[in-house]
């Protein structure tokens, strides 16, 4: 069964971190590229992170998340991980993942992941 499961989500405080992982089942990960989006409550769903395939040379952030957090694979159990550092309330939503194999488009979502920045 080709899935992707987010994990990793939750609630912090201003200021704080979490990592999120996107595990994949049923294929390869590493082979695809992945990327993080995110939707709050009335908004679009917006993608704030990608890396690509063919190791991982490739990287993009949204201003949004250039400097806080960091996109990265983790081949040995088949995932991708999203360090998010200095979170603000601003971050709050629920957070996806989705793979793609160039050049087509995301056709691999996952169930999402809450993530909620409040004191």
């Amino acid at each position: 069964q080709v899935q992707l499961v987010e994990s990793g989500g939750g609630l912090v405080q201003p200021g704080g971190s979490l990592k999120l992982s996107c595990t994949a089942s049923g294929f390869t990960l590493e082979n695809f590229a992945v990327g993080w989006f995110r939707q709050a409550p009335g908004k679009e769903r917006d993608q704030i992170s990608c890396i690509s395939n063919n190791n991982g040379d490739s990287t993009y952030y949204a201003d949004s998340a250039k400097g806080r957090f960091t996109i990265s694979r983790d081949n040995a159990k088949n995932a991708v991980v999203l360090q998010m550092n200095n979170l603000k309330p601003e971050d709050t939503a629920v957070y996806y993942c989705a793979a793609r194999r160039p050049p087509s488009n995301y056709d691999n979502w996952g169930q999402g992941t809450q993530v909620t920045v409040s004191s």
